[in-house]
């Protein structure tokens, strides 16, 4: 077994950022980290439609299926803790046969079976169906964002990657877009079916993939020097030797994140519908501040991650999403202050992941990046899957908005205390045996 360098150790090449502006890394782009950044954008963009088009539906499956709300809240839970284990997979397997590969496979996995939860006859069977959909969108993210950070280079590194994440509520939007004219001309027994045939669409990416996208030249080279040497990478490396460390923290920190995330975004929709009255139709609005600012969050978190580095970026918004979801969901606010204050819930909510993506992907070392990366974001799905079972089962005690407020600051709180204790890694240079 090869010795991993430890990771935030001394002898790491690091580059100075001289150009902080948002746009420098865009006008700095060769072809290939173009056709990268677009590809790994619309595949997140596409990933983040697939995973939200079921909180949206849920509303109408607990009343067409006459399922509680706990219950109905298991299926978000099992499409990631599935997505825990399918982008842990993905990331060895990024390591062994190549980041492109990897993410077109994992692509048409999810996308098939987006479409297998449409002709779903009962609970139970869409219930199997998320969980399978759950590997392959794990895998994309494991893929995608190895295949950025490597691809990019270091001194805009967290700019792409973090522009790369806003795709995410591009995704998002176009979820609720297709819920807003798909509740509006078809009755709700088919309309959320329909919202699973929309999730298939990014099936169609995979073409783009095969044609423009390559391989980083530092994965290669590092996957030929372990074919030479014998030393390939083990799946159980990552928790040996110096690595483990970071492996801990960096897994406890992707947990708390998403884990908020997940808390407030899976049942935000049923919180607008049922405990501040709102139509499906009438909360779109809602729902758009939200994404609005979950948007613009993500652009100004990838700015941040260059300007301040990864660090600020996660200590300043978990604080800062804290509080505003106290405030919304906790303070006697009209609907009119809570459609105003849906902006900085999604900016402070979503910003922080603009900088996840770089910041795993500088924590190892190339030979094992997919596999550490691959774990330590997906183990925060997997517990941060727990988070909308849970808020759901406690709603029936404490009422929806304090369950949502209560598990989501207890998230924000260990991914304030794990980035805390981690080091900082803004512009340090990838190289094949580092």
């Amino acid at each position: 077994m090869g010795a991993a360098a430890e990771p935030g150790g001394a002898g790491l090449e690091q580059v100075a950022i001289e150009d902080a502006s948002l746009g420098a890394f865009y006008r700095s782009m060769n072809p290939t980290e173009r056709h990268t950044f677009w590809a790994c954008a619309a595949g997140w963009a596409l990933d983040g439609m697939d995973f939200m088009i079921y909180p949206l539906v849920i509303g109408t499956i607990i009343s067409l299926w006459k399922v509680d709300a706990g219950t109905a809240g298991l299926a978000a839970t099992v499409t990631l803790l599935a997505s825990a284990l399918g982008g842990w997979l993905a990331g060895y397997l990024a390591d062994r046969i190549g980041r492109v590969l990897t993410l077109q496979i994992t692509i048409l996995w999810f996308s098939f079976f987006s479409l297998v939860c449409a002709f779903a006859q009962s609970f139970e069977q869409l219930l199997v169906a998320r969980a399978l959909l759950g590997l392959g969108f794990g895998g994309e993210w494991a893929a995608g964002a190895v295949l950025m950070g490597e691809t990019i280079r270091a001194q805009y590194r967290g700019r792409a990657v973090g522009s790369v994440q806003s795709g995410w509520a591009v995704g998002w939007g176009m979820a609720v877009l297709a819920q807003a004219l798909l509740f509006s001309w078809l009755p709700p027994e088919s309309a959320w079916r329909w919202m699973f045939v929309v999730g298939a669409l990014p099936a169609l990416l995979v073409f783009y993939l095969r044609r423009y996208v390559k391989e980083p030249e530092v994965a290669r080279e590092s996957r030929a020097r372990a074919a030479a040497s014998g030393d390939r990478p083990q799946i159980w490396e990552i928790f040996s030797g110096p690595v483990l460390r970071t492996t801990i923290l960096a897994s406890l920190a992707a947990a708390g994140c998403q884990g908020g995330y997940y808390a407030i975004t899976t049942w935000l929709p049923r919180f607008l519908t049922t405990e501040r009255g709102l139509s499906i139709v009438s909360s779109t609005g809602y729902l758009a501040a939200l994404i609005v600012g979950s948007f613009v969050g993500y652009l100004v978190g990838a700015w941040l991650a260059d300007r301040l580095g990864r660090r600020p970026l996660f200590l300043i918004f978990s604080l800062g999403a804290i509080a505003v979801i106290v405030a919304y969901t906790q303070l006697p606010l009209s609907n009119a202050v809570l459609w105003v204050l849906g902006f900085p819930l999604g900016f402070f909510a979503s910003g922080y992941f603009s900088g996840m993506g770089a910041f795993l992907t500088e924590l190892y070392p190339t030979r094992l990046r997919g596999s550490g990366q691959g774990f330590c974001y997906n183990f925060g799905r997997g517990i941060g899957a727990l988070f909308p079972a849970l808020v759901g089962y406690l709603s029936a005690q404490v009422g929806l908005a304090s369950a949502i407020a209560i598990f989501a600051a207890l998230a924000y709180g260990v991914f304030f205390a794990a980035a805390f204790a981690l080091p900082e890694t803004r512009g340090r240079v990838l190289h094949a045996d580092s």
